[in-house]
């Protein structure tokens, strides 16, 4: 059985930084594409960041841009996701994600393509 288990979420004041690991169990995910995805209260699931399965290929969203980086460390098959300079409007439920579907080489922007989820880890930015 496939899963995706994230932490490292919490309350952090303006400003500061957290990192959050999806780390994956049950199969190998080297070279698909993976995502991390937030859900704020009373909004859709936005994607923040995605990168191709061969990790050459990156995409970030023009509200974090900057400020998150996502890596991947295929040997302990983990995707972090490093916020910095984090802001009120970043608190959210985040979620990774992996679509096995999507060719290595591209990144995956479809939230519907994404087959894999993990439960989520809650970030709260305090003002």
């Amino acid at each position: 059985q496939v899963q995706l288990l994230e932490s490292g979420g919490g309350l952090v004041q303006a400003g500061g930084s957290l990192r959050l690991s999806c780390a994956a169990s049950g199969r190998t995910f080297g070279l698909s594409a993976m995502g991390w995805f937030r859900q704020a209260p009373g909004k859709e699931r936005e994607l923040v960041a995605a990168f191709s399965g061969s990790r050459t290929n990156t995409y970030y969203a023009d509200s974090v841009q900057g400020r998150f980086a996502i890596s991947r460390d295929n040997a302990k098959n983990t995707v972090y996701l490093q916020l910095n300079s984090l802001k009120p409007e970043d608190t959210a439920v985040y979620y990774c994600a992996v679509s096995t579907r999507t060719p290595y080489w591209r990144v995956q922007l479809l939230e519907s393509e994404y087959d894999y989820w993990g439960q989520g880890t809650q970030v709260t930015v305090s003002s």
